[in-house]
């Protein structure tokens, strides 16, 4: 019996042994220096933080790379309760931390969150803290930088699916942030000036109503912004974002010029046209980073010229059930940069048919025209032949269709019968050096092989003068002059 004693007590000493070691490290075996800890970053900054709507969370991580154990008596923030940021330390989210241990070669976390007040200010707004590292001798600091920002907000009243916007008092002075659908009524006109921004959250959709009308008219140096609300690291580009602007079924006489339309999920839905002129004419825009298609006709007629459209998951532009449509001097080049690099869908897509999803019927529609003149489709779809270009033609030869590629450069083969005066499809050598995406280099195949009468607009996207003969696409050749 005595030896069994013997046993049990080795065994709970065994047992106790990690606690013991832990809870009887000596006080003089404690580093209580803050130049012991080393942080993953020097400042924690967050992107703009529109106001009351808080921020997503950021990190810091603290380690020990120490060969003992490192003791924190207290982290807390220096504006106290009064701050703008928020603190969880490693899971605890006190005003203030006390006692924080860190073991040899150990880290701890800090997540942090802002929630910026409103105030009078038009423009952004520096918010500052830090967070404080209490030692037994001495402090560190970690600086905490956001930039607020006033925003009008559009969200709809509770038992609505959409909020109605005032569209005779919209403020210019402040960005608007949609959240959820935010719609121009039937008969309104949205009229948006140069440096207006719109700012959507998940799924977030602009509705211009039947019989409503969007106007936008930016300028070069301040285009109109539809963007994400987030911006913070790889969320600036990050496709998906939001929803789409919708101009819906007879939706009349939309104007777009010098817009940028970014990080959405499709950059515009044109529904059927409701009268004789141009369900949307759109002129000097970009339209980027959409994780579907960046323009999407429904039987519609749209007008466009100086366009570039890019970084779109399944098309740049997607013309279906029949229409009428003309572009001019504009570029469709996607060059998806995920999934594998490589898309399910050629760049631009033309169709006349319109497919019942429940019977599976089709329903010819007449695609009155299709002209595009002085154009590029390229992209990273497939090769340079057939149905692996960057063009499908899903026609139904038994109703009408009018389709003409005019002095173009586009990258298919499927499109021949199709083609006037198109020169044939080579390496753009678009100019990557400078950073100027799409932009023609002196070798590019399609300078100067433009034709003038196509030419109605007399400075490309980056408002420099065309040159005669004109280069194809939205941008001329750096330097050119007329």
């Amino acid at each position: 019996m005595k030896y069994f004693k013997i046993l049990a007590s080795i065994a709970l000493l065994l047992i106790l042994m990690p606690m013991l070691t832990t809870s009887c490290v000596k006080e003089e075996e404690w580093l209580c220096d803050d130049a012991r800890l080393d942080f993953s970053c020097d400042t924690v900054a967050f992107d703009t933080v529109f106001v009351t709507m808080g921020t997503t969370t950021k990190q810091l991580k603290v380690y020990n790379n120490n060969e003992q154990p490192v003791r924190i008596s207290s982290v807390t923030l220096q504006g106290g309760k009064l701050s703008r940021f928020r603190l969880n330390v490693d899971g605890d989210t006190s005003l203030v931390v006390r006692n924080i241990e860190i073991a040899a070669h150990d880290s701890i976390f800090i997540f942090v969150q802002a929630n910026i007040n409103p105030n009078s200010s038009a423009e952004p707004f520096l918010v500052e803290d830090a967070i404080q590292f209490n030692f037994e001798e001495s402090q560190k600091q970690i600086p905490l930088t956001a930039y607020g920002r006033n925003a009008v907000y559009h969200v709809a009243k509770p038992g609505n699916w959409t909020s109605i916007i005032d569209c005779d008092n919209w403020d210019h002075s402040l960005p608007h942030v949609i959240l959820g659908y935010a719609a121009v009524d039937s008969l309104c006109t949205l009229n948006l000036m140069a440096g207006d921004k719109i700012y959507f959250g998940n799924d977030a959709i602009l509705l211009v109503y039947n019989g409503a009308t969007l106007k936008v008219q930016g300028s070069h140096d301040n285009p109109v912004l539809f963007t994400s609300l987030r911006h913070d690291g790889w969320y600036d580009t990050l496709p998906g974002q939001w929803g789409y602007i919708w101009l819906y079924q007879g939706s009349r006489n939309n104007e777009i010029d010098w817009a940028v339309i970014e990080n959405g999920t499709i950059g515009l839905v044109v529904d059927t046209l409701a009268n004789s002129n141009p369900t949307l004419t759109i002129r000097n825009s970009r339209i980027l980073n959409q994780s579907r298609a960046g323009l999407l006709g429904q039987g519609s007629y749209i007008e466009g010229d100086n366009l570039l459209i890019t970084n779109c998951g399944q098309a740049t532009l997607a013309l279906q059930y029949g229409g009428r449509y003309r572009f001019r001097n504009s570029t469709f080049a996607d060059y998806w940069p995920y999934s594998g690099n490589r898309r399910k869908n050629p760049s631009v897509i033309l169709n006349n048919l319109y497919v019942n999803g429940e019977t599976g019927n089709a329903y010819p529609r007449p695609l009155e025209q299709a002209y595009f003149d002085n154009c590029i489709i390229c992209g990273n779809y497939g090769s340079s032949n057939g149905e692996n270009g960057e063009v499908l033609l899903d026609i139904d030869p038994s109703t009408g269709h009018n389709i003409k590629f005019r002095n173009c450069m586009v990258k298919s083969s499927q499109i021949d019968e199709y083609c006037q005066d198109c020169i044939p499809f080579a390496n753009p050598q678009f100019d990557t050096a400078s950073n100027l995406r799409y932009h023609p280099s002196a070798n590019s195949p399609f300078v100067g092989q433009g034709n003038s009468a196509y030419i109605t607009l007399p400075n490309d996207l980056d408002n420099t003068p065309r040159s005669m003969p004109p280069t194809i696409g939205a941008f001329e050749l750096k330097g050119n002059k007329r």
